[in-house]
């Protein structure tokens, strides 16, 4: 649906940028256009695979990544009908994420670029989330707060300009989406399990069971997760644990965390006085937490933007879009072929190598 060609006319006067994301479980690639916009993707997901594990196994995911990445880059070339050659710089996932998975892109996003001397960009990952719903709108622009909500990261983030980031809060323990996905193992719903739980929460009924809102009663931007799963633990072990107990205790729980997270945006909101807000990572994709923050926004006069459902998930079209913004910028990049990962990569220190804005 986002094919669109490409006008080969117009490839010296702008930039096409391939993205490559391979930070854990998913294998994206796309191809951004600096005038057009987004051009074609490819994602494959390695659920089926870590599914008969009950997580993610590191190894497997890389080698599944060494696997299936060079075949998506034909794939996304034929689609958008473009030739390695056109290509005017490689965006890659640089961290943070497993380290054999980073290190899958970063050689093969180094070494393509490299043959065709061409610049190679090394992307936040989390930048990547931050900028997402620009796929779909791309007239937006900071200044904004963003909740980026996933499996591995909870964080507020006040967005001044695309190099002025600032966490105003973040996860203590467990990231939202990591309680979601720990909540479903408890209730038997298999991994991954979120959207699962989200699914079956339709089916409870409000009120049954009333979960804590953890640390809203205290100063601060922080988050915490880890006491609402062993709440959601407790509360199934003295259940029936019958269907429709199941679908009580899923609802609760995700009631709980879209509260939270509504109570601490608003709270965020005011205190920075921004009149945006951003919602990005998988998390994002949740409805009831959606259909809340689209009401916050309306309550409080505040513009909500949430990246379109395909883009919430890792993927390769954020890392593309993340490497054009670089690109356009004015700080100069680093003659450095030097393949840089970071598993542990915290937001405000993005600057590690050098030319990264």
């Amino acid at each position: 649906m986002y094919s669109q060609g490409l006008d080969k006319s117009k490839v010296n006067s702008a930039k096409l940028i391939l993205g490559i994301e391979t930070s854990c479980d998913e294998t994206g690639v796309a191809l951004y256009h600096s005038e057009r916009g987004l051009l074609a993707h490819r994602l494959y997901s390695q659920v089926a695979m870590h599914d008969e594990y009950g997580g993610v196994v590191p190894e497997l995911a890389s080698r599944d990544h060494v696997e299936k990445l060079l075949p998506l880059i034909r794939e996304l070339l034929a689609e958008a009908q473009v030739s390695l050659g056109e290509i005017n710089a490689i965006a890659y996932t640089a961290g943070p994420g497993l380290i054999g998975a980073l290190l899958v892109g970063a050689c093969t996003g180094e070494a393509l670029a490299f043959a065709l001397g061409i610049d190679a960009i090394p992307v936040h990952h989390l930048v990547g989330h931050l900028f997402s719903p620009m796929l779909a709108e791309p007239a937006l622009r900071p200044p904004f707060l963003t909740l980026l909500v996933s499996g591995g990261h909870t964080m507020l983030i006040d967005v001044a300009s695309f190099s002025e980031l600032l966490v105003l809060g973040e996860t203590l323990d467990d990231a939202a989406g990591e309680a979601f996905d720990k909540t479903a193992k408890i209730l038997g719903l298999g991994y991954p399990g979120g959207a699962r739980l989200a699914a079956l929460a339709c089916a409870g009924r409000p009120g049954h069971y009333t979960f804590p809102r953890p640390m809203v009663d205290r100063p601060g931007l922080d988050f915490s997760f880890s006491g609402l799963k062993t709440f959601a633990l407790n509360t199934w072990r003295a259940s029936d644990q019958s269907e429709q107990a199941r679908a009580d205790v899923a609802l609760a729980f995700e009631t709980a965390v879209v509260d939270t997270l509504r109570i601490k945006i608003e709270r965020g909101l005011k205190q920075t006085g921004r009149r945006t807000l951003i919602v990005a990572g998988g998390v994002g994709a949740n409805t009831r937490l959606r259909e809340a923050l689209a009401a916050l926004g309306r309550k409080l006069g505040v513009a909500v933007h949430f990246p379109p459902l395909q883009f919430c998930t890792d993927n390769g079209a954020m890392i593309a879009l993340a490497g054009a913004l670089e690109l356009a910028g004015s700080v100069d990049r680093a003659d450095d072929r030097a393949i840089h990962v970071y598993p542990r990569w915290p937001l405000e220190t993005r600057h590690i190598r050098p030319g990264i804005p």
